[in-house]
């Protein structure tokens, strides 16, 4: 009875294994189109998964937002805006094509199992757009950067205040982890790369970054040199290009007529000096180039200014053609120098007299440090200028009160030693500010370039850059007190007080004129009741003689 049901008890074992083996077989069968047990895909587990299953799967986890630290904040980033895309299609062909080709036997045992013999993986198949990730997270900075701040007028205290240190996203940087980010299915966490930047330091280089950003605003092209006149630091802007002599060229003309002088200069000469540095007058500077040359003749006074230029080391600086005048056959009309030799020429400086604005500036650094009672000048030419004499031209362009493109841009009460120049094109202003911060040389420039056929640079452009400029160089010097007047408002408020001085001298002379005319008829009437006519064709007021300057020759 017992071997009975042990073998009854077997029986129905076998027969319930072999229906449970048919039962799996069916149900193998049934889904033998699904993803096969211990399959991932693209790292993601889709065992027993059918390819809509699966598809799902696989957008659920690789799109899903990958958060990113930045500091002690979370943000998402979702990867449909970085362009993000899977190949699904491409993945799931690659698993159809292992589901068919797998033996159909060692498919059903997998299935027994529930895992495979070996490993199967499909590797993942995606992309995502690099620019559009580096957009992304350039937009994310801008909300969350505080970059460093730069040194900056405050008009309410009237102080400069001090650079503030703040941080940056290293875009770049966080680039790579953010990107392996994007294709993980699980740890989807990435930290961007957060910079500390320090407090932009006060130094020349940023007033040089102030100027360059003013000069970025004008479509032709700037020419800055200045120099801290105690320390000898320099700001050079394009301040090597070859540009026209203009007026200013005239500092080295007096510079010249001093050293030709034996002594202090006499009225006739100090009153060239005046025309030329007050009046801007041409005429006056050719005559001071016959001091130059001792003899009436403005070439050869040209020609020594240029050997002294040369020998001081201003080896792009000459003058070929006096200033009004037309070079003869005879002679070159203008001179090789390195900066008017290099190919494709920024500008299109005057062949008759050029400088740069670097050479300009050294020159006024040479004077100033004469003045002093040494330097450059002291050590060229030994006896031949005198500290007073340096001075003087100093305290001479003090009184030039025209062309106001640095002068707007300091206080009213700061002396500013310059001479200013422009022609149709190009539009400059040179000269030493005596600042309570400290001296300085300025020397600035603006010009169309080689390549603007307008041939003509309105000053209501160039104006108020070259004086901004000059403010900004000021309140460098002078950070501790700067000067808050915007220059159109001293433009303004001097052009006013210029308008009323102007009616002033009018009436003034409209007055003097009838007052004279009103002796002449009393004296008139006077002398005819006493029978004292003036002969015929006479006058009554005499004529006053006026001097006449030696006479000009340009050979």
């Amino acid at each position: 009875m017992l071997k009975a049901l042990q073998k009854f008890l077997f029986l129905l074992l076998l027969i319930m294994g072999g229906l449970y083996l048919l039962y799996q077989g069916f149900l193998y069968m049934q889904g033998r189109s699904n993803m096969p047990p211990g399959m991932t895909i693209a790292g993601v587990d889709v065992s027993g998964l059918t390819a809509e299953e699966t598809a799902v799967t696989l957008q659920d986890h690789y799109f899903a937002p990958v958060r990113l630290t930045y500091r002690q904040e979370l943000v998402d980033l979702d990867p449909q805006t970085v362009g993000f895309s899977l190949n699904t299609d491409a993945m799931l062909a690659e698993a159809q094509t292992y589901i068919d080709q797998q033996d159909i036997w060692q498919g059903y045992l997998r299935y027994l199992i529930g895992r495979t013999l070996e490993p199967i993986d499909i590797e993942l198949q995606a992309s995502h757009d690099p620019a559009a990730l580096q957009n992304r997270l350039q937009t994310i900075a801008k909300f969350l950067d505080q970059p460093a701040q730069p040194p900056q007028l405050n008009d309410e205290s009237e102080t400069f205040e001090m650079g503030q240190p703040g941080y940056a996203t290293n875009i770049e940087a966080s680039m790579p982890a953010i990107e392996k980010a994007l294709y993980e299915p699980q740890d989807r966490t990435a930290d961007l790369i957060v910079e500390d930047e320090p407090a932009p330091a006060f130094d020349i280089n940023f007033m040089r970054n102030s100027i360059q950003k003013q000069l970025d605003a004008f479509s032709g092209m700037g020419s800055i040199f200045i120099m801290d006149l105690k320390t000898g630091e320099e700001i050079n802007i394009n301040a090597d290009v070859a540009i026209s002599g203009l007026s200013i060229l005239k500092i080295a003309i007096f510079l010249e007529t001093y050293r030709a002088l034996d002594g202090p200069p006499n009225e006739y000469v100090q009153g060239l000096f005046y025309d030329t540095a007050v009046k801007s007058s041409n005429f006056g500077a050719n005559l001071l180039l016959h001091e130059i040359a001792g003899e009436a003749n403005t070439y050869k006074g040209a020609d020594i200014l240029t050997e002294s230029m040369h020998r001081l080391g201003l080896v792009n600086t000459f003058m070929a053609v006096p200033y009004d005048a037309v070079a003869p056959a005879t002679r070159p009309s203008t001179y090789t120098t390195p900066a008017n030799s290099k190919p494709d020429l920024p500008m299109i400086p005057d062949t008759a007299m050029q400088t740069t604005a670097e050479e300009m500036g050294s020159l006024l650094s040479m004077i100033y440090y004469c003045a002093k009672g040494g330097g450059t000048l002291m050590a060229v030419y030994p006896g031949e200028i005198t500290a007073e004499e340096c001075q003087a031209i100093i305290d001479l362009m003090v009184l030039n009160q025209e062309g106001n493109l640095i002068r707007f841009g300091v206080p009213e009460d700061v002396p500013v030693s310059h001479k200013h120049g422009w022609d149709l094109v190009t539009h400059g202003d040179a000269g030493i500010v005596f600042s309570p911060g400290g001296d300085y040389v300025i020397v600035e420039y603006l010009s169309l370039t080689a390549d603007d056929t307008s041939g003509w640079l309105d000053h209501d452009i160039s104006f108020p850059i070259l004086r901004e400029i000059s403010r900004t160089a000021y309140n460098y010097f002078n950070y501790d007190h700067p000067n808050l007047e915007k220059p159109a408002d001293r433009s303004a408020r001097e052009a006013v007080v210029r308008e009323a001085i102007a009616a002033t001298a009018t009436a003034e002379a409209a007055a003097a004129e009838a007052a004279t005319a009103e002796a002449a008829t009393a004296e008139a009437a006077t002398a005819e009741a006493n029978g004292e006519l003036p002969p015929e064709g006479g006058t009554a007021v005499p004529a006053t003689p006026t001097a006449t300057p030696p006479p000009q020759t340009n050979n």
